[in-house]
C-alpha cells in the first residue's frame, strides 16, 4: 500500500486529501469506482473556540481503534474486529467538543463501508460517537451505527451496530487497548435477528526507543454468517505476538506470528478445509 495525504488550512476551514494504490487498495476498495481515494473531506469550524466542526466527504472510519494503514496501529496486521467493521465511509459528521475531556459526534453515511451508494433504496445511514478522556493516558469509545444494508441486490436488512474500547497508556513502557463490538442484523428469510460479536486485547511493551513488543487475543463469532460469508458457522479464538524494529521515527520493520482455532473447518488448505491457520508475515513500512 503507497499513500500521499496532504493537509490544507485557511482560516476556519481545512481539507484532508489522500491518494492510495497498492493491492491492499484492490482487496478493501473492489466495489467502488473512486478507489484512489483514501481521504477527501472537508472540515468547518463553526464558532471561533472551534468547540463545533462540521466534516463532509470521504473519510476515516468513526468505528474502531485500527486504521487501514498499519503503520500505526499496536499490531502489524488488523483484529478480525478490524476487519468486520469499515475502514472508511463517505459522510457528513458533526463534532461537538465542550471540553478536553468529552467528544461528541452524529454522523450521517451513504452505509457501510461505502463510497459510493450501491442501492438507491437505502436511506442513509446513521451513526455516533462519544469520546472521554479523563487524563492523556485514557480513552473511553463508544461508536454507534444503524441503517438499512443491501443484503442482496433488492434486498435491504437493518443492521445495528455497537463499538466500544477502551486505550490506557499504564506508564511509559505498557500500553493496552480492550474493545468489544457487537451487532444484529434482520434475517434474509424473516423478521428475526441475527448477531455477531467480538472481543480484542492488545498489550504493547517499548523495550526500547527502537524496540517494541505486543500480545494479542481476540474472539470471534458470526455463528449465522452475518459478516463472514463461511459455508459454516464462524467461532474463532486467535492469538498473535508481535516485535517491531524502529531505527529511526520514519522506518518500521514489523514481524507477527499469528495464529487461530476455530471451531468448525473454516481456512482453507492446499490438503483441504482445517480449523486452525498459522502464519507469519513482515512488513517494512516508510512515513515521511
Amino acid at each position: 500500500m503507497g499513500m500521499l495525504r496532504t493537509s490544507l488550512t485557511y482560516e476556519n476551514v481545512y481539507a484532508n486529501i489522500a491518494i492510495q494504490a497498492g493491492t491492499n487498495v484492490d482487496d478493501n476498495y473492489s466495489a467502488e469506482s473512486m478507489k484512489l481515494f483514501h481521504e477527501a473531506f472537508i472540515g468547518v469550524y463553526l464558532d471561533k473556540d472551534q468547540k463545533h466542526v462540521v466534516e463532509a466527504g470521504i473519510m476515516p472510519s468513526y468505528i474502531g481503534f485500527e486504521t487501514s494503514s498499519s503503520y500505526s496501529n499496536l499490531t502489524l496486521t488488523r483484529s478480525i474486529m478490524a476487519e468486520s467493521s469499515p475502514f472508511y465511509f463517505t459522510a457528513v459528521k458533526y463534532n461537538y467538543v465542550p471540553n478536553d475531556n468529552w467528544s461528541l459526534a452524529f454522523v450521517t453515511t451513504n452505509g457501510w463501508q461505502r463510497i459510493e451508494k450501491p442501492n438507491n433504496k437505502a436511506l442513509p445511514t446513521f451513526g455516533t460517537q462519544i469520546v472521554y478522556t479523563p487524563t492523556d493516558k485514557t480513552t473511553l469509545n463508544w461508536s454507534t451505527f444503524i441503517g438499512d444494508e443491501p443484503v442482496d441486490t433488492d434486498v435491504l436488512r437493518t443492521r445495528y451496530f455497537n463499538n466500544l474500547f477502551v486505550d490506557h497508556g499504564w506508564n511509559e513502557k505498557w500500553r493496552t487497548i480492550l474493545g468489544f463490538d457487537m451487532g444484529f442484523q434482520k434475517s434474509i428469510v424473516n423478521d428475526a435477528f441475527q448477531d455477531w460479536k467480538t472481543v480484542t486485547l492488545i498489550t504493547q511493551y517499548a523495550v526500547s526507543k527502537k524496540w517494541n513488543l505486543a500480545a494479542r487475543a481476540e474472539y470471534f463469532e458470526d455463528k449465522e454468517n452475518v459478516i463472514i460469508g463461511a459455508i459454516s458457522p464462524v467461532e474463532v479464538f486467535g492469538a498473535s505476538f508481535n516485535i517491531d524494529f524502529i531505527p529511526n521515527s520514519k522506518l518500521k520493520l514489523r514481524t507477527e506470528a499469528k495464529w487461530f482455532d476455530a471451531k468448525e473447518p473454516i481456512f482453507n488448505k492446499e490438503t483441504g478445509m482445517t480449523n486452525s491457520n498459522f502464519f507469519l508475515v513482515t512488513s517494512l513500512a516508510f512515513e515521511f
